[in-house]
């Protein structure tokens, strides 16, 4: 049975995932910084097992250390991880403070060094797999008020490739998702509307769709996809911004 790590795993697009690989079988680990007992509870009702959730702060090594180690043990490892544990952070670069800049970078960019760390070797040893990092279009792209997410999801973006180059001969594959915006708690509901009328497809993308793309780019399904950063925005990336 193939088994998975996914970070940020307990809402949004994270738990969307996390329950699309438990729905193909998979052995799912969830980590999250904090624990959830009523999600927990919905986990166990439907699924009735084949899950464990691990608390982890993934900014900090010692709480990655302890994740590692914890998946050691429950289940030996894993052949998949999915980076997905973010933060967001809206003003103008010189308003911004330095807690949120590093909090950003740690949450968003770091806590992929960290599992790379302490997973990647496993991966290594045993002779391949998988990792897709949640990146955004706001990685391949720029937004209004909103630079310290712009300079994380881009670092994000090519990480991805950077990770793909050095271990395509260890037969990992790393590619990302490039989310537009989506109907999650990091959304400001005010908004929804705005960013629906904005897109092409006139409409917010659903956690569901985003957790079919990585489990596509997880699987042998995109066995020659590396190195991609996958846009899932409704078309909004191939805009040029000119009036209709």
């Amino acid at each position: 049975m193939n088994k998975v790590l996914i970070t940020g795993a307990l809402s949004g697009i994270g738990l969307a995932s996390a329950k699309h690989f438990l729905n193909k079988n998979w052995t799912v680990v969830l980590a999250g910084r904090n624990k959830n007992n009523d999600v927990l509870d919905e986990l166990k009702e439907t699924y009735e097992g084949g899950f464990f959730f691990i608390k982890a702060d993934v900014s900090k090594n010692s709480d990655v250390e302890h994740l590692y180690r914890e998946t050691k043990m429950l289940i030996d490892g894993v052949d998949c991880i999915v980076n997905n544990a973010g933060i967001i952070s809206h003003g103008l670069l010189h308003e911004e403070s330095e807690k949120n800049w590093d909090d950003l970078m740690n949450t968003d960019v770091k806590s992929i060094y960290l599992t790379s760390k302490y997973f990647i070797p496993d991966l290594i040893k045993k002779g391949g797999g998988t990792i897709v990092n949640t990146a955004s279009i706001s990685g391949i792209a720029a937004d209004y008020k909103m630079p310290i997410y712009n300079a994380a999801k881009g670092a994000v973006v090519n990480l991805t490739r950077a990770m793909a180059l050095d271990y395509a001969e260890y037969n990992i594959r790393v590619n990302s998702v490039c989310p537009s915006a989506v109907r999650t708690k990091m959304l400001n509901p005010d908004n929804i509307i705005k960013y629906a009328q904005a897109n092409p497809l006139k409409r917010i993308c659903e956690p569901e769709e985003i957790a079919k793309a990585i489990y596509f780019l997880a699987t042998d399904e995109s066995s020659y996809c590396n190195g991609v950063n996958l846009p899932v925005t409704g078309g909004l990336d191939i805009w040029t911004g000119q009036p209709k």
